[in-house]
């Protein structure tokens, strides 16, 4: 297995207080990133379970989920359409009902303008977008956001304490990253993955990989195009996903497919399975 090194070579990190955010549940903590490999600068949302500064919990080491788009992952008022996920709200909730242990999430904030670049490790023809840049993705994930993250907090080592997620191009450049790095992330969260992008050729790479991560949540709604010939295309792609990874050893206690019927591409509908998909990254199996 790979390791990740926490060196301090990798990226710039300004001084300066930490933000505390005054509308999240709980303790969300935002610090201000620059990355050598982006070369550009943004935020990353860090979630801290119930608990954490507890003396008692001094010498806890937490489990991580890493989730793409961090600005609508906890508040309204950063949120695509002020629709946000309520990460807050449902880990704070499973972890006091001892659903899932308590665990760390951090949200990685997209930098706008640059999004769909940094999303796509492929060129794409339709629509026309060459210069894309998500072949960088993982090094910026393991090589700079990750040690920063555990320098900083408690944070327990292994893929079984490792997450990551996201939605629509967060969630195909998740895919890329467990795909191109195997052995390092334990827990994968694909909502809505847009595998139509570049010609589908992330599905087509991923027949050739023959390790995944130990649990993967995979869901998309039947409606996620608004015309049903693209709706139903949407489906297909995920249930191909689907198989190749069932070919790959996933059995249904480490691969959990939701095809959701009538939900769209909208963070409401993220937002509705986000407990369900938590509960079983992270929680525990019978």
């Amino acid at each position: 297995m790979e390791e990740i090194q926490p060196t301090e070579s990798n990226a710039s990190e300004p001084a300066g207080s930490v933000i505390r955010a005054q509308s999240a549940t709980g303790d969300l903590r935002l610090h201000e990133f620059r990355s050598r490999i982006f070369r550009n600068t943004r935020f990353l949302r860090v979630w801290l379970p119930p608990g954490y500064d507890d003396a008692d919990n001094a010498d806890r080491h937490y489990p991580v989920l890493y989730l793409n788009d961090g600005q609508n992952l906890f508040e309204a008022a950063t949120a695509f359409n002020g629709v946000e996920w309520q990460v807050d709200e449902t880990a704070d909730r499973l972890i006091r009902e001892d659903v899932v242990p308590p665990m760390i999430v951090v949200g990685i904030d997209n930098t706008g303008r640059d999004r769909i670049r940094e999303y796509m490790p492929h060129r794409s023809l339709h629509p026309m977008i060459l210069r894309v840049q998500g072949t960088r993705y993982p090094a910026f994930l393991f090589k700079e956001v990750i040690p920063f993250i555990a320098r900083r907090y408690r944070v327990a080592s292994g893929p079984e304490n490792m997450g990551l997620g996201g939605s629509s191009l967060g969630a195909l450049i998740a895919l890329y990253a467990a795909a191109v790095r195997p052995g390092v992330i334990g827990r994968l969260l694909l909502e809505s993955p847009s595998l139509w992008a570049s010609n589908r050729q992330l599905i087509r790479q991923s027949r050739g990989v023959k390790r995944w991560p130990e649990r993967v949540y995979l869901a998309t709604g039947t409606a996620e195009a608004g015309r049903r010939d693209k709706d139903q295309s949407v489906v297909d792609d995920v249930r191909e996903l689907a198989g190749i990874l069932r070919r790959a050893g996933l059995d249904d206690g480490r691969l959990r497919l939701v095809i959701d019927d009538g939900a769209t591409h909208n963070e409401a509908a993220w937002a509705g399975r986000f407990p369900e998909a938590l509960a079983f990254l992270f929680g525990k199996q019978e």
